[in-house]
């Protein structure tokens, strides 16, 4: 019995022994979290405007665990060309309206468009008109005389008209970005120099070319002397559009001409170094801006060509690139209508004057109004009655972000003067394009071109981020 008992006591403690063991086996290990370091800022815009150029939270961090969705890969090492800056025309209209604004709501908005604060967009970029565009009150030039009469040495010339508008703004403007890029360009010359009195159509006459030319001299020096530096201009808005309020019409033959017998000439007398842009009209005449470059004489006055797509492909600047490669491709006008759904324009902005002009080696891209009034004006007769700013600014001086802000921002509040396009690839309907800035970021904008949500990764460097764009959405993504 004894033994019996030895036996039995042995067993229960091996039993014990067994279950203590078993019981510590499914305590699970402690295990450290997971802290995952966000590598990538994300701004998103969506398309049915719940979302609105906002930083988003959470952490996008790269990793190596392999995924089967679509990569961009983005390659610092494939550098293409300088970047100028983005932004919007600044009209006559523009000025008028925002100077009504009271003194403070008035700075607030500059700092706002031109700052470089987290609340910013940081344009850099602004084209203005020599003398009127469509989208001022009235036309006219800065030496309107009487009818019949000449001003050959231009005594009557006067910046006097846009003073107290878009040169009073200009000045607030550069008291915020010194640095500010300015491109001008005019809508017509003064009418006694046309071959008929009116602002709409017509041709520049041949015996005033010289006139003209000294007439951009006096402008760049005027514009000089009030502090204000043109970086470049173009010497005729839309030449082969003759039926705006103001406008004039100048074939390829004649603005070869003008450039290199009159203009190019007077600006190198004069020492101006501003650049003269040829073409600045749309996408489906690629052969107006070579036809003047192929000029011997003409080529070494041009800085490049300039670009709008209300008409042909965005791929019509890498045509010209690709037959003049070390003359510079510029994007200066599009801009969206009062009749316009702001997905649609989102979506096609990006893909095209944004992301398109890009990667076919622009080196700016503009909108083209920065504001108007809730009726769309100030407007000339004939001028363009659907052209909606970026801004709507109310009577009641409050203002509204329309899509165009958000389309210039996407870029403009990331990629600062002085980047360097880098190479993406394009990866089904995700239209992006990358940049390396002047601190070392990378910033990839891209925008989903389909219908529906994509999952897709950012691959850099042999690392990724997992991210998601709904349909339509634009994002811009920024590291180190």
């Amino acid at each position: 019995m004894r033994n019996l008992n030895k036996i039995l006591i042995a067993l229960i403690l091996v039993l014990e022994l067994s279950c203590s063991s078993s019981n510590d086996a499914v305590v699970p290990p402690v295990v450290p979290p997971v802290v995952v370091v966000n590598d990538i800022d994300f701004w998103l815009t969506k398309g049915d405007q719940s979302v609105l150029l906002a930083k988003q939270s959470g952490n996008l961090g790269f990793n190596t665990i392999v995924n089967s969705y679509p990569n961009i890969e983005v390659n610092a090492a494939q550098k293409y060309q300088t970047i100028d800056g983005f932004g919007y025309t600044l009209t006559g209209g523009s000025a008028s309206v925002i100077n009504q604004l009271n003194a403070t709501k008035k700075a607030a908005l500059l700092q706002e468009l031109f700052g470089t604060s987290e609340t910013a967009i940081g344009v850099s970029y602004i084209r203005i008109s020599i003398g009127a565009s469509d989208l001022n009150s009235e036309p006219f030039t800065y030496n309107d005389i009487p009818i019949g009469a000449t001003d050959l040495d231009l005594t009557k010339f006067s910046l006097d008209k846009d003073r107290n508008g878009v040169l009073a703004l200009l000045k607030q403007i550069l008291a915020i970005n010194p640095k500010i890029l300015i491109l001008a360009t005019p809508w017509s010359a003064p009418l006694w120099m046309k071959d008929k009195n009116s602002f709409v159509g017509g041709k520049l006459q041949t015996k005033y070319y010289e006139v003209y030319a000294k007439y951009f001299v006096k402008y760049i020096q005027q514009m000089k002397a009030e502090g204000i530096a043109i970086d470049a201009i173009t010497p005729q808005n839309e030449p082969l559009h003759g039926g705006n309020n103001p406008s004039m019409e100048m074939s390829a033959l004649e603005q070869m001409d003008f450039i290199k017998n009159h203009l190019g000439p007077a600006f190198k007398t004069a020492n101006i170094t501003t650049k003269i842009i040829a073409y600045d009209h749309n996408c489906d005449n690629p052969n107006y801006p070579k036809a003047i470059l192929a000029d011997a004489v003409a080529y070494p006055f041009v800085d490049g060509s300039a670009f709008h797509l209300y008409a042909g492909d965005i791929t019509a600047l890498s045509e010209v690139y690709n037959a003049y490669p070390t003359k510079n491709i510029y994007f200066t006008e599009q801009f969206t209508a009062s009749t316009g759904d702001f997905g649609g324009d989102l979506k096609w902005h990006l893909k095209n004057v944004i992301i398109g002009s890009m990667r076919n080696w622009s080196k700016n891209a503009l909108e083209w109004n920065l504001v108007n009034n809730a009726a769309f004006e100030p407007h000339t007769a004939g001028g363009c009655t659907t052209c909606k700013g970026a801004l709507t600014i109310n009577s009641g001086e409050s203002f509204q972000r329309n899509v165009a802000y958000y389309i210039i921002a996407h870029a403009s509040k990331f990629v600062p003067a002085g980047s360097v396009r880098i190479g993406s690839n394009i990866n089904g309907s995700l239209q992006n394009v990358a940049f390396l800035t002047p601190s070392g970021s990378k910033v990839l904008l891209v925008e989903n071109d389909g219908a529906g949500s994509v999952n897709f990764n950012i691959k850099f460097d042999g690392k990724w981020i997992t991210t998601s764009l709904d349909g339509g959405a634009v994002g811009t993504y920024i590291w180190k």
